[in-house]
Parts: C-alpha cells; sequence; structure tokens
C-alpha cells in the first residue's frame, strides 16, 4: 500500500480499479482468472505477445527500409524486450502462481521495470521506459481485442489517473461510471478542478509523478476531502475509507435538508446563495439544493464537450435548458471565456501561441477581436431572455474601454434583432466580471458603467499575487486569505455601495465555508457557489449573527500574513458550526 498526497479539489471518498489514461486509454476489465483456465490464459498471453513480436517486427522493415536502417534500430530495441524470456517468465508465473489475469499480470510486471528504468538516475535510461510503456499498451490492445473498452464509452466503475486532464476531457468523463479521479499535474483552481467539482466526482490533482506506480486494475482509494491517493489499499484500510465514505454520504444527506430553509443570517438577514454551473443539467442540482438562480454560467463548456463550434441555436437551447424550470429567478450567463487552458479543437486556428496565454489573448479580449463568434452568442441570450430573468455578464474586464466595447456590440446586436423581427429582451441586466487588480482599483468608475459585479476570486488571486493557479509547485502560495485579497474585496463592496450597485462573489472563495464569515463580515450579501457546496455555506451562515461576522471580519484585517488569517478563520469556523468542523 502506498499513500500520495496532492491537492483536494473536489470533495468525497470513493475506491474503485485505476484505468490509467494516456498509456491504456482502456479498461483492464478483470484482476483474476479461475485456477481451472490457468492453461488456457498462458496459452492466450502467449499468442498476444507473439502477435506483437510479429507487430514490432513489421514496424522495423517498414523502418528500415523506408528511412534507413538507423531508424529500423529503434524497434528493434522494442522486438528485444517483448523477446526477453525472462520478461515472459515473469508474467507467466503471475498467471499460474497467482491467478492473475494476463492483462493485469503484463501490466504489473511491465510497469515495475518502467519504474526501475526512471529510478536509474540516467535521462537515456529513463526514456527506455517509454519503449516500456509502447510494450505494454501493444500487449494489453492484443489481449483485450474487440472487449476494449475505450474511455468514452466505460461501462464499468474506474479511477481515471492522468498526467493531466484538459477542461475538455474532464468535461466528458461520465459520473457514472468515472468514481473519481487524480492527475499528476494542477491546481486547486485549476479548470479541471473546477470541472471535477461540477460533476461532483471526487479528485485530487498535483499529485506528483505516480503512474508508473499503478496498473490498470489496481484498488485506488480517492480522498478528495484530504487529497490523498491510497494505491493498492491493504483490507483494513479499505474497510475503514467506506465506512468514512458512508458516514460522509450521511453528513451530507442531512445537511441537504437545508435547501428549502431560508438562507439568512442568526439575526435575520438575507445572504442570497446562487449555484454555479458549466452544464444545463445543472441547475436541477440547483433547484433541489435551494438555490435562489445561477449566479454563473459558464457557457464555454458548450464548445468544450464537442469538436465542432456551436451555432445559435445551441446556445439558445442551452440557455432555455437553464432559464425554463426557474423562470422568476436570476441566471447570470458569462460570455465566453476562452483562451489559456479552454480552447477547443473547433476553434484551434483562432488559437495564440503564447509564452504566457493567462496573460494573453483570452475571455472578452478573445471575443472583441472574433466578433461573429461574439454576436452569436449575444444574440442567444438575448432571444433566451425573454423566458426569464437571464443577466449578461462580461468576464475579464480589464479597462472601461473595453467594457464599453463590449456594450457597443451588444446594442449592435440588438438592433439586427430589432431589424430580423425576432423577439429580444430590450432591458437586459448587464454585470461584469471583476477578476483582475485594474477592476478593483477602478471599481468606482465601473459601478457607474453596469448593473452588478461578480468577484471572480479565482484569476483575481492569481493575477494579484502573480501565482499561476493550475502549478502545483507554487500552490502553497495561492491563498484567498492573503490580506491584498481581503483589502480588494473590500474596495469593490465599497465602490459598489456608493452607487447602490449589487456584488456577487462567484469563485471558489465562495463555495469554501472557510471565508463564508470574512465576506459577510465585509458586506458581502450575495454569494455563488457550486451547488455540491451549497448546503455547507448555508449552515454556516445561518449559525452566525452580522455582528460575529463583522467582528471576524475586522480582526483579520488586523493579520499580515496569509497563514495567520486561515488559521485564525479556521478556528472561528470551529466555533460557529463546532459539529461540522471541529
Amino acid at each position: 500500500m502506498e499513500i500520495k498526497r496532492g491537492i483536494a479539489v473536489s470533495p468525497g471518498v470513493v475506491p474503485g480499479p485505476a484505468l490509467v489514461l494516456g498509456t491504456e486509454d482502456f479498461r483492464i476489465p478483470r484482476r483474476f482468472v479461475s485456477v481451472n483456465v490457468v492453461d488456457i490464459e498462458v496459452a492466450r498471453f502467449r499468442s498476444a505477445i507473439d502477435a506483437v513480436c510479429t507487430e514490432i517486427s513489421e514496424n522495423e522493415r517498414l523502418a528500415s527500409e523506408r528511412l534507413g536502417a538507423q531508424y529500423g534500430a529503434i524497434f528493434t530495441a522494442h522486438l528485444n524486450l517483448a523477446l526477453d524470456p525472462k520478461l515472459r517468465e515473469e508474467i507467466e508465473e503471475l498467471i499460474r502462481e497467482r491467478t492473475y489475469a494476463p492483462e493485469f499480470a503484463s501490466s504489473r510486471v511491465l510497469r515495475r521495470y518502467a519504474k526501475l528504468f526512471q529510478n536509474l538516475g540516467n535521462q537515456y535510461m529513463a526514456e527506455r521506459a517509454v519503449d516500456i510503456f509502447d510494450l505494454e499498451k501493444r500487449l494489453l490492445r492484443h489481449l483485450l481485442g474487440t472487449e476494449r473498452e475505450e474511455l468514452a464509452h466505460i461501462t464499468e466503475p474506474v479511477i481515471v489517473l492522468a498526467t493531466n486532464l484538459t477542461p475538455s476531457e474532464t468535461a466528458s468523463l461520465n459520473p457514472e461510471f468515472v468514481l473519481g479521479f487524480a492527475t499528476e499535474v494542477g491546481g486547486h483552481t485549476s479548470h479541471t478542478a473546477i470541472l471535477a467539482g461540477a460533476l461532483e466526482i471526487p479528485a485530487v490533482v498535483g499529485v506528483g509523478p505516480f503512474l508508473s506506480d499503478v496498473s490498470g486494475g489496481d484498488t485506488i482509494i480517492i480522498d478528495g476531502n484530504h487529497g490523498e491517493v491510497i494505491v493498492d489499499p491493504d483490507e483494513p484500510t479499505l474497510k475503514r475509507y467506506r465506512v468514512t465514505r458512508d458516514r460522509i454520504k450521511t453528513a451530507n444527506q442531512k445537511l441537504e435538508l437545508l435547501g428549502q430553509l431560508e438562507s439568512k443570517t442568526a439575526d435575520g438577514v438575507p445572504i442570497k446563495l446562487y449555484g454555479n454551473i458549466e452544464f444545463p443539467e445543472e441547475v436541477d442540482h440547483c433547484i433541489k439544493r435551494g438555490a435562489e438562480g445561477v449566479g454563473l454560467y459558464r457557457t464555454e463548456f458548450l464548445y468544450l464537450k464537442d469538436d465542432r463550434e456551436p451555432s445559435e441555436e445551441d446556445h439558445y437551447n442551452a440557455y432555455r435548458r437553464v432559464v425554463d424550470p426557474i423562470p422568476t429567478l436570476p441566471v447570470v450567463i458569462r460570455t465566453l471565456d476562452l483562451g489559456a487552458e479552454k480552447f477547443p479543437h473547433s476553434l484551434e486556428d483562432l488559437a495564440e501561441v503564447s509564452p504566457n496565454p493567462v496573460l494573453g489573448l483570452r475571455s472578452v479580449r478573445f471575443t472583441l477581436r472574433n466578433l461573429g463568434l461574439f454576436k452569436t452568442q449575444l444574440r442567444a441570450i438575448l432571444r433566451a431572455a425573454v423566458h426569464g430573468d437571464i443577466r449578461i455578464m462580461f468576464p475579464l474586464v480589464t479597462s472601461v474601454l473595453e467594457l464599453r466595447q463590449a456594450k457597443m456590440i451588444l446594442g449592435d446586436v440588438m438592433e439586427d434583432l430589432e431589424e430580423e423581427g425576432i423577439p429580444f429582451c430590450r432591458d437586459i441586466q448587464v454585470g461584469m466580471m471583476v477578476e483582475v487588480p485594474s477592476a478593483a482599483l477602478l471599481a468606482d468608475r465601473f459601478a457607474e458603467e453596469v448593473d452588478f459585479f461578480s468577484i471572480g476570486t479565482n484569476d483575481l488571486i492569481q493575477y494579484t499575487l502573480a501565482v499561476d493557479r493550475a502549478n502545483p509547485t507554487v500552490a502553497d502560495l495561492y491563498s484567498a486569505a492573503d490580506p491584498s485579497i481581503l483589502r480588494l474585496i473590500r474596495m469593490v463592496v465599497a465602490a459598489a455601495a456608493k452607487k447602490d450597485t449589487p456584488v456577487v462573489v462567484c469563485g471558489q472563495m465562495s463555495g469554501d465555508p472557510l471565508y463564508t464569515a470574512v465576506l459577510i463580515g465585509m458586506g458581502i450579501r450575495e454569494m455563488s457557489a457550486t451547488p455540491f457546496s451549497l448546503p455547507i455555506i448555508k449552515q454556516v451562515i445561518r449559525s452566525i449573527t452580522i455582528p460575529q461576522a463583522e467582528e471576524i471580519a475586522a480582526h483579520a484585517d488586523t493579520l499580515d500574513v496569509a497563514r495567520d488569517v486561515e488559521n485564525y478563520l479556521r478556528g472561528e469556523l470551529k466555533k460557529i458550526s463546532p459539529d461540522e468542523f471541529s
């Protein structure tokens, strides 16, 4: 048993069989075979390894003929490995002595060799591990044949393990069968992490190199509460985590009973709670957990789920799916936030090649330079707004000029719809994300131009502290508790109050109960978070008074270091809700 530690990004505890993405790309369906079929399974292994050797020999011949002997030698090394009698003996011994399935036995042996090569400390030898992974993949394909089950068509529960998952790969995961996932890289506010929370899949990222320690089919435990990945747990550990999983499930069911209760403080002050969603069907989760609307609909995942660019009707139908069940509640649609790590295959020709894409052409900057995309989305939003309280929000606004340009394009689209005689909402509310320091510093100017602010703390922290939110090597520097972040939030709240401009916090900070009291104490009266986190946030809200929250915020202001702020808030949270956080 080995315990790997990373960054917890989506809560929950779940055990299951491993699917190692990037080497297998498919599931090993079983670990053991019956004793009475061992000879048959050994024969099946021998047939598969012979087929691999034939395949490699043919590749060697073609490479030598077409490219030269030096290129054919690449495949010669692969062939020598596949023909190694010691390797074959070890795999066959596992099948005969431990009744391992040939697929599982092959993966275990080959991965042990790969790890040995990686640990030799020699770059040349370490690169030979790639040859072993290639042999593993070839052998598994022959062994599984038509039984091979690709990731997109998984029909059995798995734990997905990968070096990294792109947002589009994460968006395609089926929560019915993907029990949880862990990645070697990533940070707690990367878009992959955000999607894990939206899909309500327990997840740990930033684990560091560990895939060579795992074979497909190994039992894995994902602990999304404490950021642990347990490889090949022993029976007592499995039993303990199953008990923990059941206890968490019971606690969550208890919290969900709060869904239909009012979101107000212990002294009766309403705090509006909205849901953050990535996919239209998540509106059902919002309703179930008592959200008062959708505070952030991240629409770029309409692009990331498919390989084609969505049409105006695709946008319109998605927005209708969200607004129709809650026509009287607000639905805030954020316009496309494409760029940086989020870029679909269908728009690759528009992508900017940049050494630092986070500071490049993304979000509203991207849409202002690609007006066809922008207008398509705006038309669909305006049309759908006829059917409910839909509002528009522009992301990553850095200057008043950008905001005015976006509003001008919105006006042009309204004129086009008017001329075409298409019904649309003429008085739609327009807001902006406050997620860069320039927007926070000029909040008083922006307050004169918009109907509402939404503070996106994920990017605000990244840009204020100069910390890549997806980089685990600087994860310890990324903190919502940093005094500079708290000061910027106070500035925005104060500037908005002078113009009676509503402010909602919609980043992951608002979904973390650690910060609920301090946000309320700074004057925040609206929060938007993933549906899964709404019950626990409501629990904290209903357990505190405004004077208590203001006292907590005032004391936090006196602290100079993020770590001290976090420790103080953690102590106060235990006092507010001792049953949940002690």
